[in-house]
């Protein structure tokens, strides 16, 4: 499914280990409480796997230092309906949403704002999980730079605004995210989280789905 040149360019980014911290937002990075999850965490349906991200770690290690957050919204999209990037089938563009699940697919919207995801299921079939919102968790310092404002309150609201808070952009499109700079942590301990099922925002296609899911208790300390 994946392009020689493509898995050639995904092989060359970072596999070095990081960390991150959980509870208030901090300069420093630890990852006590998290752990690297099994593949099988996301080779699973994108609508179980869209709930439970919430309250995972993203991280990511950049060359300016580590920057992370706890997932805080999510929606889910499937090859089957019409709003998703799969409906078409595989492009040059969002061939990792194809490919097993685990790995990061980056696009961008309007040539502007890039919008992180994850791709979930098993090889063949199209379906991702678009990160929304992220509550800072360490690297505080370096999001507000990257996003050249301090609001805390909207530092990683939005897909655009949390991947420029993170420095994710389509450089990492295939990106591992259980090996590469680019990781997906998970608690070590089940959470136990009220989570709310709406409507995706800003689709045109098949606006009727409930695939969005926030816990509002993680977005703020």
């Amino acid at each position: 499914m994946l392009p020689p040149s493509q898995k050639a360019e995904r092989a060359e980014r970072g596999n070095e280990p990081g960390s991150s911290s959980q509870g208030a937002m901090t300069d420093s990075c630890s990852t006590g409480g998290f752990r690297s999850p099994d593949q099988g965490f996301f080779t699973r349906g994108v609508l179980e796997l869209a709930p439970d991200l919430l309250g995972c770690l993203l991280l990511h290690e950049t060359p300016e230092g580590v920057v992370s957050g706890l997932i805080t919204e999510t929606e889910a999209y499937h090859q089957s309906e019409s709003s998703c990037h799969a409906f078409g089938g595989p492009t040059p563009r969002n061939w990792p949403i194809f490919e097993r699940g685990g790995l990061a697919y980056v696009y961008r919207i309007y040539g502007i704002h890039s919008c992180f995801n994850i791709s979930s299921g098993e090889e063949g079939t199209g379906e991702a999980v678009l990160v929304r919102a992220l509550r800072p968790e360490s690297g505080l310092t370096l999001m507000i730079c990257n996003r050249g404002r301090d609001d805390r309150e909207t530092l990683c609201r939005g897909p655009g605004n949390l991947c420029r808070a993170l420095g994710i952009d389509t450089a990492m499109n295939g990106a591992d995210l259980r090996t590469s700079t680019l990781r997906l942590l998970v608690p070590a301990e089940k959470q136990a989280l009220s989570i709310e099922r709406t409507r995706r925002v800003g689709v045109t296609k098949a606006r009727e789905l409930d695939w969005r899911f926030t816990a509002r208790s993680l977005e703020h300390d």
